[in-house]
């Protein structure tokens, strides 16, 4: 069992960490330009991300059984369609999540 004491150590251990890890980045590059490297993950990396979780999110859809995919491509064309619409991450994430389940509990 963990008294309190320890937990409130604990607690601002990871408080420290969080927050050194938070900071270094700004730190590091305050007074001079980050390096190409920098640039270009800063530039690549959340369009590889996005790619990489559309095809996480898809691995499971099947052409073969009930509802044949349709709650997945109508998520992800629904989330297409709100964000070139709407501009906004939020919603496309939620509505398109939201109109995903409910067609999962319908269909399936």
């Amino acid at each position: 069992m963990l008294s309190l004491k320890m937990a409130l150590l604990a607690s601002l251990c990871i408080a420290l960490v969080i927050f050194s890890e938070r900071l270094f980045p700004f730190a590091l590059f305050s007074r001079k330009d980050p390096p190409p490297l920098i640039r270009f993950i800063e530039k690549y990396i959340p369009s590889m991300v996005i790619a990489i979780l559309i095809v996480y999110c898809l691995k499971d859809m099947s052409f073969s059984s009930s509802p044949y995919g349709v709650p997945y491509l109508v998520g992800v064309g629904a989330a297409v369609v709100l964000h070139l619409t709407l501009k906004n991450p939020m919603v496309s994430i939620f509505g398109s999540t939201i109109i995903y389940m409910i067609l999962s509990r319908v269909l399936g």
